[in-house]
């Protein structure tokens, strides 16, 4: 929890508001439509549906948090229909839930792309294991460095989280390519890859987020920057990614059906 800085204009504090506010609007409604398309996909995909909408549903609990934080922490106010002016309230801007959030839904978005793959049972719970454990290590690396000023540091721990996060990458882009040329339908490959990589695209975008205070950039913009890009790559990562596991386990559960109903 660092102090922000002062000299926000009503356009740097009004773009953050309302990227988070897109975030709530994107995450709450992600978990709705996910857990009402629970009765049409088959009981083998559920869980891992379920899982997604628990991941969207995180999510908006703490988007809500950080909104209310970030408005708690400036008035605005326009004197007489004239420009907004921005001040600070001195009650502090907590992103640290933005952490907390990472820490419990990034495992869980690697699992539920797992579960949904139905991959064999030992290399699920093997793959689940080291790419959950791998995330977590990841986020809990890159926070010491998020609330430090001295570049240094930042660039330090920058480094250590990339390793955790170089290895999560390279088994979405390249250890799981067999099992989605297995996928049981052209269809169903086809949008297992596109989740793999719209994982790594996604992921890729947190890192130069993270870099934004480590370039030169400082003050109000940076803090700008920083809020904005993480709330346009949380929503790729979580609402767009979670709509790519929903049309997979579409998919493999109207394959399942359609073979299920084939005359012997």
């Amino acid at each position: 929890m660092a102090p922000l800085p002062d000299g926000f204009s009503y356009a740097e504090w009004n773009a953050t508001y309302n990227a988070l506010s897109f975030g709530i609007a994107a995450m709450g409604s992600a978990t709705i439509f996910f857990w009402l398309q629970l009765p049409n996909v088959t009981k083998n995909y559920r869980t891992a549906l379920t899982i997604t909408g628990i991941v969207t549903l995180i999510a908006t609990y703490h988007y809500i948090r950080i909104f209310n934080s970030w408005s708690e922490a400036f008035t605005v106010a326009s004197k007489d229909g004239g420009d907004y002016s921005v001040k600070l309230t001195g009650a502090p801007f907590n992103d640290g839930y933005r952490y907390v959030d990472w820490l419990l839904t990034v495992p869980l978005l690697l699992i539920e792309l797992i579960l949904v793959m139905k991959l064999p049972q030992q290399e699920t719970v093997s793959l689940s294991w080291k790419l959950g454990l791998a995330s977590a290590l990841m986020v809990a690396l890159g926070y010491p460095g998020e609330i430090q000023e001295d570049l240094s540091v930042r660039w330090f721990w920058w480094c250590l989280s990339m390793i955790p996060f170089c290895y999560v990458v390279f088994t979405l882009a390249v250890g799981l390519a067999e099992a989605t040329s297995k996928q049981p339908s052209p269809a169903a490959a086809s949008l297992a890859s596109a989740a793999r990589y719209l994982t790594v695209l996604s992921w890729c975008t947190y890192p130069f987020v993270y870099m934004v205070k480590s370039v030169g950039l400082a003050g109000p913009a940076a803090t700008m920057y920083e809020q904005v890009g993480y709330s346009l790559a949380d929503v790729l990562a979580k609402a767009v990614f979670g709509v790519l596991i929903w049309a997979i386990a579409a998919e493999k559960s109207a394959v399942e059906e359609s073979g299920k109903l084939l005359p012997n």
